[in-house]
């Protein structure tokens, strides 16, 4: 997809580049841009996306999503400046993915205690009732009767996205998630 009809639902400050660019991934972490991605230079609380802008660049990101723009922007690279990366990487995820979330029923379950309980049994319950359903929790995710090792409670916007997909592709009714706080703090679910 081109960039520029990934950009309807985000808050763009500034486009600085061709946002007519074909986009074939998506990635907040460097090391695993391929050639052709958009790169989300994320602030973290141990390290800022930003700081590797170049190195994802070197991998092959042909697009980089920000919210500072670097001192010398690199030729033949479109720089989208935003408010907030995670905001805009939750909003580009779901347009890259052709909002999974909008052809789902998606119950997300949020609290202190009971998350992976209460998801686990919604899912459990309903594919005994014969209904085709995914599951996001912090022990596992399920696209039907499939098993996915979990690697947080609520994964990125990213992957999230990509989950979704699969489940609407492989027939899919319900999504049942854990939604951690953190998660939801982090634009995650947005």
């Amino acid at each position: 997809k081109q960039l520029r009809e990934l950009l309807d639902d985000v808050r763009v400050v500034d486009i600085v580049g061709d946002s007519s660019c074909e986009i074939y991934s998506l990635e907040y972490d460097s090391r695993k841009v391929e050639a052709g991605g958009c790169f989300f230079a994320v602030r973290g609380t141990a390290s800022d996306g930003h700081a590797y802008i170049g190195a994802a660049i070197e991998q092959g990101a042909v697009a980089v999503v920000c919210e500072t723009l670097p001192e010398v922007p690199q030729r033949g690279i479109c720089y989208v400046v935003v408010e907030d990366t995670n905001v805009a990487m939750a909003a580009i995820a779901a347009a890259y993915y052709d909002h999974p979330s909008m052809e789902l029923r998606l119950v997300g379950v949020t609290g202190t205690n009971g998350k992976t309980t209460t998801a686990t049994l919604l899912y459990d319950m309903f594919m005994a009732l014969g209904y085709k359903a995914g599951l996001v929790s912090t022990v596992v995710y399920r696209i039907g009767e499939e098993s996915i090792a979990s690697t947080h409670t609520t994964p990125d916007a990213i992957r999230l996205n990509a989950m979704m997909r699969r489940m609407v592709n492989e027939g899919c009714d319900y999504c049942f998630m854990e939604v951690s706080s953190h998660a939801a703090a982090q634009h995650r679910i947005d």
